[in-house]
């Protein structure tokens, strides 16, 4: 047999997808060839696959007299990364007779080391989801990436340690006495599929909880409507007065993801490359420094990849001292709160990364951060104020769902005793509860329009005007007293809608039916920027 081909698979931005790979061999002086668009670490393959192949037992492609023409299409796409060495080694010792098997319906992915063991790779979640979509029976991976690729349920995962093991498994008896010196090969045992990876849910590993932070009650209030709804919060105070705990506090109390988000939050973080050994769970927490560049945060860079932004999908993205960040980052935000998602266009094409984040912004009220204080004097010089509130634009100020003002503690309160986990617990069922009331009013949505529920739960935050005026009727009593305070405050249209967003959450915790003028005015105490 002087032509094979297999199948291997990778991600382009997001996106998986499905790559065939052809050997071609033919007599001649000795050449080995890589086409399809591959990128450095392609074409260097040819060593590593050559040298594996040796150390496996079988001869070394460079020790036969072939030309090896190896394609990796679809030809237009470019490939990149080692992931491909496993099914081009593959592919090539079933094109030169050295082994046999059918290919049709397996995928083959990992990186080969000199000695034919297999290293782990990125983006192998959604690759193995891919190929379920696309009809694959089984999938090999490299072990390390086994748990990760065992998520996805109805198609077999096989994790191997070397090249070895996974020709031991493949190939078919053959009446020739053609193959590798036995000597020299691996065990020889079949491989069995990986267990179903079951989730376990773990609370949030955060060293801060909701009882830890004395007073604040109103901040405490407002970061429970957060969580609930899924609004953006703005925490503005003197320093050393919670914001940062509040924070991290609010993370602690948000229920667990569902299945489809496990798969969807994971899979983002394995192609960034960033996935740890355990999988994740609960709604990720992402707090970069404020002088993280504007390519970390919303993605980018020559070859696009996601950011912070799109890390914290699903989570809470926490942005403290938020003014520091360089202006470019925090107007690149506006996209992200308004669309959920971040489109980064280059010459290329445009990519498109999911943004559906929480944002948690906390900053001093000032440059020295005493304006405003009972008892300590502002230092900061005539006109540093208004600059620095001139860092925060009106359009992303307006954005922001919640602002909370945290002020300075009372000392005695922090002598006091809490009960440990019975704020933070009751705070989760109550998140618990009003999510499960937003998970029911848009699933009664989804049947009346005769579509197919969603996936993942969408929360009141994410309502559009038009939902609104489906989902969120007011009483005439609330709609008057929140045009005749929005007039007052001169609320944009988004804020007016937002206001409405908020009441209905502030409605869902209260585990009211309807909005009433108490859910408004709460709402609307939270609309003002006081610093």
């Amino acid at each position: 047999m002087q032509y094979a081909r297999v199948y291997g698979a990778q991600t382009s931005l997001l996106a998986p997808h499905i790559v065939s790979i052809e050997t071609d061999l033919s007599r001649g002086l000795h050449a080995f060839t890589i086409v399809g668009l591959p990128d450095k670490a392609v074409e260097e393959s040819r060593d590593r696959v050559a040298a594996a192949i040796k150390h496996t037992g079988f001869d070394s492609p460079k020790s036969r007299n072939q030309k090896i023409v190896i394609s990796l299409a679809p030809a237009d796409l470019k490939k990149e990364g080692p992931m491909f060495d496993l099914p081009i080694a593959l592919s090539y010792l079933l094109a030169a007779g050295d082994i046999k098997f059918n290919p049709k319906d397996l995928l083959f992915v990992g990186e080969l080391s000199l000695d034919g063991t297999l290293q782990p790779v990125r983006g192998i979640l959604p690759l193995v989801a891919e190929a379920k979509r696309k009809g694959k029976r089984a999938v090999f991976v490299p072990k390390e990436n086994e748990k990760e690729a065992a998520l996805v349920p109805g198609i077999d995962i096989f994790g191997a340690e070397s090249l070895g093991q996974v020709v031991d498994h493949l190939n078919e008896p053959r009446r020739s006495g053609r193959g590798p010196d036995p000597a020299k090969r691996a065990s020889g045992k079949k491989l069995t599929p990986a267990p179903r990876t079951i989730l376990e849910p773990k609370e949030s590993e955060t060293q801060f909880a909701l009882e830890d932070i004395r007073g604040q009650a109103s901040a405490k209030r407002a970061a429970l409507i957060a969580a609930a709804g899924g609004h953006n919060l703005g925490l503005t105070g003197p320093p050393g007065t919670g914001k940062t705990m509040l924070a991290r506090a609010l993370a602690s109390i948000l229920p667990p993801l569902s299945f489809d988000e496990v798969l969807e939050v994971n899979g983002i973080h394995s192609v960034a490359g960033v996935l740890r050994q355990e999988l994740i769970t609960m709604p990720p927490f992402r707090a970069p420094h404020h002088t993280s560049s504007y390519v970390s945060i919303v993605g980018g860079g020559t070859n696009p990849r996601p950011g912070e932004a799109t890390l914290a999908h699903r989570g809470v993205l926490f942005l403290d001292e938020f003014p520091e960040f360089d202006r470019r980052v925090i107007e690149a935000l506006r996209q992200p709160l308004e669309d959920r998602m971040i489109a980064i266009a280059r010459a290329k094409g445009t990519a498109l990364f999911p943004a559906r984040f929480t944002l948690v912004a906390a900053m001093n009220p000032c440059p020295c951060g005493n304006w405003g204080h009972p008892e300590i004097a502002c230092t900061c010089p005539p006109g540093a104020l208004e600059k620095y509130r001139r860092k925060i634009s009106g359009p992303i100020a307006d954005r922001i769902d919640l602002w909370t003002t945290m002020g300075p503690v009372d000392l005695q309160e922090l002598g006091k005793k809490s009960v440990q986990g019975t704020e933070t617990l009751q705070a989760r069922t109550q998140v618990a509860n009003a999510r499960a009331a937003q998970e029911k009013r848009f699933g009664n949505l989804k049947k009346s329009n005769g579509l197919k529920p969603s996936t993942s739960l969408r929360l009141n935050s994410d309502l559009s005007p038009r939902e609104l005026e489906d989902l969120v009727p007011l009483t005439t009593s609330a709609r008057t007293t929140l045009e005749k305070a929005g007039t007052r405050l001169a609320l944009s249209p988004r804020a007016f809608h937002r206001v409405i967003k908020v009441a209905r959450t502030i409605a869902d915790l209260d585990g009211a039916p309807d909005v009433n003028d108490s859910h408004i005015l709460e709402a609307l105490q939270y609309r003002e920027r006081k610093n």
